[in-house]
């Protein structure tokens, strides 16, 4: 199971942006479709992309019409009449859910609830893919599920995993009926570059920002310190999150999200660390997913949110709703509530390396907002949780061998424990770096060494190497925005923004061109790898984009089967370049690529 962060964002990011078994591209002016994923997760297990919570993605409570603005993503219901100062391109009607905050979730440990229920619900009228069915059995046993969840998930994994792990038990003493509900065990819960907790990361946004792998000095040392002092000052950043968690586990132990002076205090403690701490950032106009690139990123391209708002598509997977990447609705609720620095997920973790689950930590180090160096802290903050797991602080990072020619990056592993540092990899890491994460992640669920991909006794296993992921870098070229007129916020350049708002230039598969001339029809071997709804591909595999101002990501092309094992670390070790309400399912092939999609309403 894959699920994207926010919160409030939708796991359509993870299936098309990143690690799914579908790319979207373009086939020709005004027709868009897929083609595999040649790193695809699929390669290696069956995996599902949840929207949630409710009112996330495709996820919807009540079916509502309405006016998107993409200038603002803003949503006005009922719809309404075109601003006289807008074009028709970039203010749109349509049908969505009420994106109301009260009919959605607030709270991580509600959104756990709700997965499980999901879970339940979808294994239950689909057996056949629980894959705790066996041969001649009419009883399934439990349920084996790898957990990887990305940046917010940070918080939603160790929640989730851990209310899983409290409802076995449930089934166990009978406190809920066995014979209506199945297993849900947990072998791997996979973080990937997670902000998981602001009372240990919090102090390395500023240190980071000043100090980073990349040589950049996104914040002045004066700013620096000054940021880093807000973090420790009285009535600042860490007192205030700790002020947040005494009140919320005296008043609001579960979390429910519905006691006022609890929610309050947190909201205070979140906005204050994100005025004071990790805010001051962005007036250096880098991207808070990508420190060595400029605002706005073209990357990774966001072709496929036309792709999921064009009619066939829609038609084929049979959805009521146009498609929004982010739900502000949710976003908002999850904001009143201060669910942000309320955390326990440090403990949670602690709590499953016990139960003997796979915890493993996966940062790019281009990442600002969930940065590695925070990611690297909550790891031995895990450690520190349980004697057992001591020898992690002396196990060495060991390079990631990801094939014969390249390492892709440093891992540090004791036991059921790692923590991953992807070279040359933002926020969305599958994205930059696809042949590496699919590498770390296949050999997480195996269970072998993450560093070569040997078989090993995870009870005993350390890694060897350096005692710090000292690699450093030169950042890539800036590159040039691509606007796509779905993104405009985070993607449009400021002139591109003026064009569009007067009317002008062209809009082609979505993207902005300042002539319709400008636009060049793809390669024509596109048509043959590529399939749209009705239509499927002649032949079958790529390698992902490439992330465009990058020169290390790192592919290769190989058969859509199997994961390499080193027997060696590649000399030179270092990168070779390259490139690079009701709950209801749905499985589709659209092109090659089988895509199933499950929403759950609560």
């Amino acid at each position: 199971m894959y699920i994207n962060g926010g919160p409030g964002s939708s796991s359509m990011v993870g299936l098309f942006q990143e690690n799914g078994p579908c790319q979207v591209v373009e086939i020709a002016q005004g027709r868009l479709g897929t083609q595999p994923n040649a790193w695809g997760w699929d390669r290696s297990t069956n995996i599902i992309y949840v929207d949630q919570p409710n009112e996330v993605g495709f996820s919807y409570d009540t079916l509502t019409n309405g006016s998107l603005n993409l200038f603002t993503s803003s949503i006005q219901e009922p719809p309404t009449v075109l601003p006289s100062v807008q074009p028709n391109t970039t203010f749109l009607n349509g049908t969505f859910s009420s994106n109301s905050i009260k009919t959605t979730t607030n709270t991580t440990e509600i959104a756990a609830r709700a997965v499980w229920y999901m879970l339940q619900g979808f294994l239950g009228a689909f057996p056949q893919y629980n894959p705790g069915t066996y041969a001649n059995s009419t009883k399934p046993g439990a349920v084996g599920v790898n957990l990887f969840a990305e940046s917010y998930g940070g918080k939603y994994g160790p929640a989730f995993a851990a209310f899983w792990e409290q409802q076995n038990l449930r089934r166990k003493n009978g406190s809920i009926p066995r014979n209506k509900t199945l297993e849900v065990h947990l072998t791997t819960l996979g973080i990937m570059q997670g902000c998981i907790d602001d009372l240990v990361q919090g102090q390395y946004y500023p240190i980071f920002a000043n100090n980073n792998t990349y040589g950049i000095e996104a914040l002045s040392l004066t700013d620096q310190q000054s940021a880093a002092s807000s973090y420790l000052s009285s009535n600042g950043c860490q007192q205030l999150i700790q002020a947040c968690r005494n009140t919320a586990a005296s008043q609001d132990p579960a979390n429910n999200g519905n006691v006022t002076a609890v929610n309050q205090i947190c909201q205070k403690a979140q906005s204050t660390c994100n005025n004071e701490v990790i805010g001051p950032y962005t007036e250096s106009g880098r991207n808070i997913y990508d420190i060595t690139q400029q605002n706005p990123s073209p990357f990774p391209p966001s072709t496929y949110l036309e792709y999921l708002n064009s009619a066939d598509v829609q038609a084929a997977v049979g959805v009521a709703i146009n498609y929004t990447e982010t739900s502000t609705a949710v976003t908002d609720a999850f904001i009143q509530s201060g669910d942000y620095e309320k955390g326990n997920q440090i403990k949670q973790l602690a709590y499953l390396l016990s139960s003997g689950v796979h915890v493993a930590l996966v940062y790019g180090d281009r990442d600002y907002i969930c940065n590695w160096f925070g990611g690297e802290a909550v790891a031995f903050s895990i450690a520190a949780q349980s004697t057992a797991y001591a020898p992690f602080y002396s196990a060495g990072y060991a390079d990631i061998v990801v094939n014969d020619s390249y390492v892709g990056g440093a891992v540090r592993q004791f036991g059921n424990l790692s923590f991953s540092r992807i070279y040359d990899a933002g926020h969305l890491i599958p994205a930059y770096q696809p042949e590496t994460a699919f590498t770390v992640f296949t050999r997480v669920i195996m269970g072998s060494d993450i560093s070569l991909g040997e078989p090993v006794d995870l009870r005993t296993y350390k890694s060897n190497g350096t005692a710090n992921a000292t690699e450093t870098a030169k950042a890539p070229h800036q590159a040039d925005p691509t606007c796509w007129v779905r993104n405009i916020e985070n993607t449009c350049s400021e002139d591109q923004k003026a064009t569009l708002q007067q009317g002008r230039g062209c809009i082609v598969n979505g993207v902005l061109y300042d002539q319709c001339d400008d636009w060049k029809a793809p390669d024509s071997s596109i048509s043959m790898s590529a399939g749209f709804p009705g239509n499927g591909p002649s032949s079958s595999m790529t390698a992902g984009p490439s992330p465009t101002g990058s020169d290390r990501s790192k592919t290769t092309s190989v058969p859509l089967t199997g994961v390499f094992t080193a027997t060696a670390t590649p000399s030179p070790s270092r990168k070779s370049a390259a490139s690079c309400n009701e709950r209801v399912s749905w499985e589709l092939v659209l092109g090659d690529c089988l895509l199933i999609f499950a929403w759950a309403l609560i």
